[in-house]
């Protein structure tokens, strides 16, 4: 007996020979084994037939805390609870194990520290070489054990249950254990896999991408998670993550692999980014229109704006009321009148395109082609292949010809409608392999439609107002700008771009008495209707106080004093700019005033180098009219001979981008680029290369973002014998010696006929400042267009004609100037005033 476990047992913690041995079971199998074993601390005890302790190993020992020295020779029951008397009785142990050859139980051990231990037994009755038995029990704690297998099924369950297809594999890559999810993702059954590898089971391209995944993992330890793949058949997508797989020690087992079907999901991530591609898609149809009031232009921008995102080919077609401006009819389309292809856009170039897309040309539809169903119904039409388009027109129409030569299989013709009318249609095309459109892209489609649409009819009626606008301004704008003598004028009116509205833009040239001119220019703030409007009662009032014979800076503060009367409501009040020159062309001499207005420039040329030299005119700059009671003053110059004024609105030199200053610089800079004396119409042409697209010169021209008003007016004097004048003492010989001098001067000018008449008035005129003014008198003659004669002298009170009683002695000279000129008139100067009148020319 005492050999029995020498010869029957093994050493202290010896597993059973076929746990594992070399060459049984793949390379790592053991080391598993061990770990499992560590983890679960088996104890060996070896019994006599009586019962009492052979062998009492170290891990047992650990589990109950006794020596083996201590249990050694002791029965086994001493170490038991005292409760458990079936378990004391070896006979009774031995009886069972003859009947079984096998024993387990759960037993409660007395530990040496005195508590109890719980420990799951198996006894075994083993022979050793002599025939003697003897029992071989293996115990292990309950809780570990417990624990262990609650974990192993806690795996099983996931494993086998998990919606995730799982597999193992070993360190040669072959199936080692697969779950049911995995099956019916590979379509593979289970008993085909194990012990196979991937390449061996799957299809090829993705099987060997797979190998390579697997081996990458297992040689670097490096997990991959999430990797995208097709499906193997086709039908979806998958995302494979991949981990090396290391026991306790970090011997390589193999890899895991957890296969999720994301086919779902990708679905619905590419339908929610196909929606934000589609949003994205209006949002940037709208910003591509909404920046834009040219119904050409946007046709232009919609078409570019859908392809290729949407489409391959794309065709904006239009009534011709919407591209014009007009007042649409009651219902449209009407029958038999064609449509304007206005924009396209292609995604390639070439004959057929041309053939089918043609900017500018009218397209007529055949009555039942589903084009004119579209125009008269306003519902989209798909048409899905090539025999769809055929349908759509007469047999050989071209354009379907030039599409089939294009490779269209796809086309969609969409309603532009705005406030439930049909305005035209936007044909959008696929051509070659990309994918035909669907029901979803019919939606999007008419989305596109409707906003297009009423972009496009707004587009429409600013066109129709900015052309009554600019209707009304030209109206109100001088029909005709008169040449007086000793100035040479020249002017240019630039409306804003399509994409402004109208401006208050203004000029005017008015004859003043005594062959003087006054030179306007101004600008209403505010754009549209209204500013056209008020820009014309503004006109109007500068012409009426002009009549006047006002200083310039009167003239300006009068019309600031009209502000009110000359607004549109009280809420709207007038906000104008001006700058009012007069220039007398006799002497030369020029006084100007503004009302916070751009400066005009004075340009002159040396004549001895020919040079050009601008200069701003500085003025005090006023406030605008309209502010309220402001001061306004006036700068008086003599002007160089052949010098030219240019008056202008800032639209000429205003950006939103730079400081208007550098505008300003950069007209000097224009204006004395070149040498010499320019002709006044090239000098305006000049200045209008200026704007943005190069302004022709002609109304309505093209210009820049708002209107431009130019004046130029070369400033010249009189023919040196086309004036005369003399100042007089106030004494009674004065009446004598004007009477003799200008009939002297009418005869040398060949102008006898105008003698008695214009005698009689000078004398009448110089008599009334001999009696009331008792200074110098001024007698002036200019001959122009007519016969201008002024009387000047101190006295600042204006003459009034009256009708003189019976027994007046005086009262008729004033009255018989305004009965006999053509017109006549008062102006005053620093000192006094000057009283004039005007005879027409013999013949």
């Amino acid at each position: 007996m005492s050999e029995a476990p020498g010869a029957g047992a093994r050493p202290a913690d010896a597993r059973p020979a076929d746990a594992g041995s070399p060459g049984s079971g793949p390379p790592g199998a053991r080391g598993s084994v061990d770990s499992l074993l560590d983890a679960l601390r088996f104890g060996v005890v070896i019994l006599d037939v009586r019962g009492r302790v052979v062998l009492w190993s170290p891990t047992t020992e650990e589990l109950l805390g006794w020596r083996a020295d201590e249990a050694t020779g002791r029965s086994f029951a001493d170490f038991l609870v005292e409760e458990q008397p079936a378990a004391r009785s070896a006979s009774r142990l031995f009886a069972e194990l003859r009947r079984g050859r096998l024993w387990r139980g759960v037993v409660r051990a007395r530990h040496r520290a005195g508590h109890t231990v719980e420990v799951e037994g198996y006894a075994s009755l083993l022979e050793d070489a002599a025939g003697e038995p003897f029992i071989l029990a293996n115990v292990v704690e309950t809780g570990r054990l417990r624990a262990v297998e609650h974990d192993l099924a806690a795996l099983d369950a996931l494993f086998d249950s998990s919606p995730l297809g799982i597999a193992l594999f070993d360190d040669r890559q072959r199936f080692v254990r697969a779950n049911e999810a995995m099956e019916r993702l590979n379509g593979t059954p289970r008993d085909r896999m194990l012990g196979r590898t991937v390449e061996e089971v799957l299809p090829a391209p993705y099987a060997r991408e797979i190998a390579r995944v697997q081996a990458a993992v297992l040689a670097t330890g490096r997990t991959l998670v999430d990797m995208v793949m097709e499906a193997p058949d086709g039908s979806g997508h998958r995302s494979v993550s991949y981990a090396r797989l290391t026991d306790r020690s970090g011997q390589v087992l193999g890899t895991s692999c957890t296969i999720l079907d994301i086919t779902e999901r990708r679905e619905a991530l590419e339908h929610v980014e196909r929606a934000r591609q589609r949003l994205k898609l209006l949002d940037d149809v709208g910003l591509a229109l909404g920046d834009l009031l040219d119904v050409r232009r946007m046709s232009d921008a919609l078409a570019r704006a859908l392809v290729p995102r949407l489409c391959d080919y794309a065709g904006v077609m239009l009534h011709g009321a919407i591209a014009t401006g007009d007042e649409l009819p009651g219902r449209l389309p009407i029958a038999g009148v064609p449509l304007l292809q206005l924009g396209v856009a292609g995604k390639r170039a070439g004959p057929e395109v041309e053939r089918m897309l043609r900017v500018g040309q009218d397209i007529a539809f055949a009555p039942r082609s589903f084009f004119a169903t579209t125009l008269a119904t306003g519902r989209p039409h798909l048409a899905r292949s090539q025999e769809d388009l055929a349908a759509a027109t007469y047999p050989g129409d071209p354009k379907v010809r030039a599409a089939v030569e294009l490779g269209i299989h796809s086309l969609m013709a969409l309603p532009l409608s705005a406030r439930g009318i049909v305005l035209g249609l936007l044909v959008i095309s696929r051509a070659d392999g990309r994918e035909g459109f669907d029901e979803d892209d019919v939606a999007l489609g008419m989305e596109i439609g409707a906003r297009a649409g009423v972009s496009l009819d707004n587009a429409r009626l600013y066109a129709r107002e900015r052309e009554g606008a600019l209707m009304l301004q030209r109206s109100l704008l001088p029909q005709r700008v008169p040449s007086p003598p000793g100035l040479e004028i020249g002017y240019r009116y630039v409306p804003g771009s399509s994409a402004a509205e109208v401006g208050g833009d203004w000029f005017d040239v008015i004859p003043l008495a005594g062959g003087r001119v006054a030179l306007v220019v101004g600008d209403v703030m505010g754009h549209g209707l209204r500013a056209a409007a008020t820009m014309g009662r503004l006109r109007t009032a500068v012409r009426t106080l002009a009549a006047d014979d006002l200083a310039p800076d009167d003239l300006l503060r009068r019309v600031n004093d009209l502000a009110d009367d000359l607004a549109q409501s009280p809420e709207e009040p007038l906000m104008a700019t001006c700058v009012y020159a007069v220039y007398d062309p006799s002497t030369r001499h020029c006084a100007i005033a503004k009302a916070g207005h751009v400066p005009p420039l004075l340009l002159t040329v040396d004549p001895a180098t020919g040079r050009r030299h601008t200069e701003p005119l500085e003025l005090p700059s006023g406030a605008p009219l309209g502010v309220g009671e402001v001061a306004f003053e006036r700068r008086e110059f003599t002007v160089p001979e052949g010098a030219a004024l240019i008056l202008y609105t800032d639209g000429l030199i205003e950006s939103r981008h730079e400081d208007i200053s550098e505008g300003l610089s950069r007209l000097r800079r224009r204006l004395t680029s070149g040498t010499g004396e320019v002709g006044i119409e090239d000098l305006c042409d000049e200045v209008l290369t200026l704007l943005p697209q190069g302004g022709s010169g002609g109304p309505g021209g093209p210009g820049g973002p708002d209107d431009v008003a130019l004046l130029v007016a070369r400033l010249g004097g009189l023919p040196g014998d086309s004036a005369a004048s003399w100042t007089f003492p106030a004494e009674e010989t004065a009446v004598r010696r004007a009477r003799a001098a200008v009939r002297d001067t009418l005869h040398a000018w060949d102008l006898d006929p105008l003698g008695d008449e214009a005698v009689l008035l000078v004398s009448e005129l110089v008599t009334n400042s001999l009696r009331y003014a008792h200074g110098p008198i001024g007698v002036r003659m200019v001959r122009g267009a007519s016969l201008l004669v002024e009387v000047s002298d101190p006295l600042p009170d204006p003459p009034r004609a009256r009708t003189p009683a019976h027994d007046d002695e005086g009262g008729r000279g004033i009255q018989l100037v305004a009965q006999s000129a053509r017109r006549w008139g008062t102006r005053y100067g620093p000192i006094g005033k000057t009283v004039w009148f005007e005879l027409p020319l013999p013949g």
